[in-house]
């Protein structure tokens, strides 16, 4: 079984990249052989590696890569949440691909089409610059066919009010590479980028637990790291400030998909992010400022009109993403499973049942 390490600047950890060729697609064989995977990484002192991809080349002809992103959760080995994605380790996945060979090697100006199994994400990984250590990419969230804005609301509304500690927090939950909760952090008692930066452990409690009551207040399950949540404050001078937590801790920045959803949330009249960060609807194309504990990055959010005259998101893009390549994981056993793994009740969700034709890559350079 080959695995590669590789991390995106800014993600919390390192991402396993593994060769979806000789691995389990799906099914129990699947959560096993992670299982297995998670207890030789942590014996080889990589236990802190909690972001799993697997890729392989697309059997779809209009993608380079399909990719499935696997969320490793600290109460056991066994436990996994296979619903959201993660673009930083798409980022890494793609950066892997090149290094052992999947893919052909990533040259400035080329684009790396990536098939997100487990929501159906089309991803365009543009290389900007590569090294000898690793590449800076540009990450492109596409729609097809364009989305009506308000289609990225998972309630339908801009703000939903939720019980929380005797009161009621408006949040907006909104969907766009992956689903999240955005929550003005005044309502958590933040009164600034400073208090919204420190490491408050009171502050991550009460973060944690408004992410529990939104799903109980909407019937969701709670368990896993979905919907993410991240409370936000205005920028000086325009855009956002922003603190997620992440699994199982504070984001040292923001994931990628944070970024590109607070994108398109700040597009959608009405919501905490649209009304913090001083957008006007005519604006739903600027450059949206982001600033994290660990530095800011700029996303960009492109509409279109349809034939109605509504905005409709055609993409959002992060640029200057460093992902750094770390190399081959001293051989580790065949993944074919040697025991059954007991696996938790509720502690795993199933992936998708994806299937297309295989077609060898192509290079993009439009």
């Amino acid at each position: 079984m080959n695995v590669s390490l590789a991390r995106a600047h800014g993600a919390p950890c390192p991402t396993a990249v593994l060769d979806g060729r000789t691995f389990p697609e799906s099914g129990p064989q699947l959560l096993d052989a992670l299982a297995d995977l998670r207890a030789e990484l942590s014996g080889q002192g990589a236990g802190d590696v909690l972001k799993n991809a697997i890729v392989r080349p697309s059997r779809h002809p209009l993608f380079d890569l399909d990719y499935r992103f696997v969320q490793s959760l600290p109460e056991s080995n066994d436990s996994f949440d296979l619903r959201g994605s993660c673009g930083h380790s798409i980022l890494a996945a793609v950066e892997a691909a090149a290094r052992t060979g999947m893919i052909q090697p990533l040259v400035p100006g080329c684009r790396v089409r990536v098939n997100v199994l487990n929501n159906g994400d089309n991803v365009v990984c543009e290389t900007e610059e590569t090294s000898d250590g690793g590449t800076r990419f540009t990450a492109h969230f596409l729609c097809s066919p364009p989305l009506r804005l308000p289609e990225l609301l998972m309630t339908g509304d801009p703000v939903t009010p939720v019980p929380f500690d005797g009161r009621i927090v408006p949040v907006s939950l909104v969907s766009m590479g992956n689903p999240y909760a955005f929550v003005d952090a005044s309502h958590l008692g933040v009164s600034g980028p400073g208090a919204l930066f420190a490491d408050d452990p009171l502050l991550f409690d009460a973060m944690t637990r408004l992410r529990v009551a939104v799903c109980e207040s909407l019937g969701w399950d709670t368990f896993g790291a979905f919907p993410k949540i991240a409370a936000l404050l205005p920028q000086e001078g325009g855009g956002l400030c922003v603190r997620a937590v992440s699994v199982p801790s504070w984001h040292p920045t923001v994931a990628l998909t944070g970024a590109i959803c607070l994108g398109a949330a700040a597009g959608i009249e009405g919501t905490v992010a649209w009304s913090l960060s001083g957008r006007k609807a005519q604006d739903s194309d600027a450059l949206l400022p982001v600033r994290t504990p660990g530095g800011s990055v700029r996303v960009a959010a492109h509409s279109t009109h349809g034939s109605d005259g509504e905005h409709r998101l055609a993409w959002v893009s992060v640029a200057e993403k460093q992902v750094e390549y770390r190399g081959l994981l001293p051989r580790l056993r065949p993944t074919a499973p040697q025991h059954a793994f007991a696996v938790p009740r509720g502690s795993v969700r199933p992936p998708s049942d994806h299937v297309s034709e295989e077609t060898p890559w192509v290079p993009l350079t439009a």
